[in-house]
């Protein structure tokens, strides 16, 4: 039996398990495809502190040999349920694993937007985050695709970076707030593509424009940079969802300490209830959710 088994190894996963094994905790990570998780894709990372510049294969690498340093143990396998009880049951696709404390740290997938190559694209023109990527298209054109805050939000951010920003949106009205509508309104370099869709992605090595087709099936190509996608994340919470609490969303619901409802379960990263969704918070979830399944363990026992 481990102290702490640690579903996910991402960011806040690995996080967590450093956390943990500091503390002489048995620790098993259980991972369903890679270490990493999403930032593993990200071809620079320039807003963690410390590392101005660190490539998102690299910064993974190190922080998973960290943890396995330290004596953290890992079994890529896909967890599918938590048994409850004073001892807890993880099932995966092979094996039960027993342990005190859980720490679902699966993370959350990017909604796509379904178009051919756009895979291919991921870091070559393609991102699924303004803040993280804004910062490379200082002064060029750009595209932002969806309508509900997170896109009005990341048109706004990069209004101030690059040259001209591009809002596509499916439909003639925004699902974000009205007040980021008006301020996007008021900015020259700043134009709605309404009633439209991206059809088709135009690309040499890098993306060079997109094809977007209105309601009424007419086609416009957009010449640009960087397309930045926007239409919403999926949590990989759906295992787990008769044990933990989620919100609407799909969301596992726990405040700053992470907690869920479910006594001795625990939740870190991007799979959180949470406003910002950055690798410097799900460090930082990693951190606090295994701070307090070790509370948790210690005053067990």
């Amino acid at each position: 039996m481990y102290d702490i088994i640690i579903i996910g190894a991402g960011p806040a996963g690995l996080t967590a398990a450093i956390y943990a094994r500091r503390a002489s905790k048995s620790v098993l990570v259980l991972e369903a495809k890679t270490y990493g998780g999403q930032i593993i894709n990200t071809p620079d990372i320039e807003n963690y502190p410390i590392m101005a510049h660190v490539s998102g294969y690299d910064f993974a690498t190190k922080v998973y040999e960290q943890a396995k340093g330290l004596g953290a143990e890992f079994v890529f396998e896909k967890a599918l349920e938590i048994k409850d009880g004073d001892t807890k049951e993880v099932v995966t696709t092979n094996n039960v694993y027993t342990c005190k404390a859980v720490i679902i740290a699966t993370g959350s997938e990017n909604r796509k937007l379904g178009v051919d190559g756009e895979d291919d694209l991921v870091g070559r023109g393609i991102s699924y985050c303004a803040t993280c990527d804004g910062a490379f298209y200082r002064k060029k054109t750009v595209a932002v695709v969806g309508g509900g805050n997170t896109a009005l939000e990341d048109a706004l951010y990069l209004a101030d970076i690059a040259q001209k920003v591009y809002l596509i949106h499916r439909r003639d009205s925004f699902r974000g707030e009205d007040a980021t509508v008006k301020k996007l309104k008021e900015r020259d370099n700043v134009e709605f593509v309404l009633n439209s869709r991206v059809t088709k992605l135009n690309a040499t090595k890098r993306l060079d424009s997109i094809i977007v087709t209105d309601n009424a099936g007419k086609d416009r190509e957009i010449e640009l940079k960087g397309l930045f996608v926007a239409v919403g994340r999926i949590p990989e919470n759906q295992n787990f969802a008769k044990l933990v609490h989620l919100d609407p969303s799909g969301y596992v619901i726990a405040g700053e300490n992470c907690k869920t409802n479910a006594k001795g379960v625990f939740v870190a990263g991007d799979n959180r209830q949470k406003d910002v969704r950055q690798l410097v918070t799900a460090t930082a979830d990693g951190a606090v959710a295994a701070t307090e399944a070790i509370k948790y363990i210690n005053e067990s026992n």
